[in-house]
């Protein structure tokens, strides 16, 4: 099942463009993400740190927002609505037109850029605190797999980049500092850890 593909309904555009159905904003995240492209298991991988799951699209699906338009079980969606979007873009443009292209609106595009750096993020923190601090990084590391925005692993920055300074030196500081303000989209401060 998790190779199905949804896609976003004409209601579910709606939402998007007018936010008349009032859609929660996590849920609204999860239907940003929506493309009818890319699979149930990615869309899942993807918005994981967002605490998003199977339940919040099956949501999404018993409201009408999307529905399945390839794998899975067809009996699981309701297929009128792509059947019928099917049948007009036909109408409009004949039947051996090919398939209308798919363009990411901006809200997609930086809610799937967010989703992405959250997950890079959550990887950097958790490879570098086993490998540096090994058993002792355990409270840190508990304190990554909590955080569920990109600001929540914003905010450890400070007290993660400490922690490699006591325990590595500032050579091995300055360098995990780049890397992880990359990933956070800051420039370094050229006076932190100064020996």
């Amino acid at each position: 099942m998790k190779t199905s593909v949804y896609d976003k309904t004409d209601k579910g555009r709606e939402e998007i463009a007018t936010r008349k159905y009032q859609v929660p904003s996590k849920l609204r995240a999860l239907l940003l993400l929506v493309d009818g492209r890319h699979t149930l298991e990615v869309l899942l991988k993807n918005v994981a740190g967002l605490g998003l799951t199977q339940e919040h699209m099956t949501e999404l699906l018993e409201g009408e927002y999307i529905v399945l338009i390839s794998g899975g079980e067809v009996e699981q969606a309701p297929a009128e609505p792509v059947a019928r979007r099917l049948s007009s873009a036909r109408a409009r443009v004949g039947t051996h037109a090919r398939a209308p292209v798919y363009t990411p609106s901006p809200e997609e595009l930086a809610a799937l850029a967010e989703a992405e750096r959250f997950r890079a993020l959550q990887d950097f923190y958790s490879q570098t605190v086993k490998s540096t601090f090994g058993l002792r990084g355990f409270a840190l590391q508990m304190k990554v797999e909590k955080a569920s925005t990109v600001d929540d692993l914003r905010a450890l920055r400070l007290p993660y980049l400490e922690a490699v300074l006591k325990a590595k030196g500032s050579e091995m500081a300055l360098s995990l500092r780049d890397r992880l303000d990359h990933l956070l989209g800051e420039k370094p401060d050229s006076d932190e850890f100064v020996a």
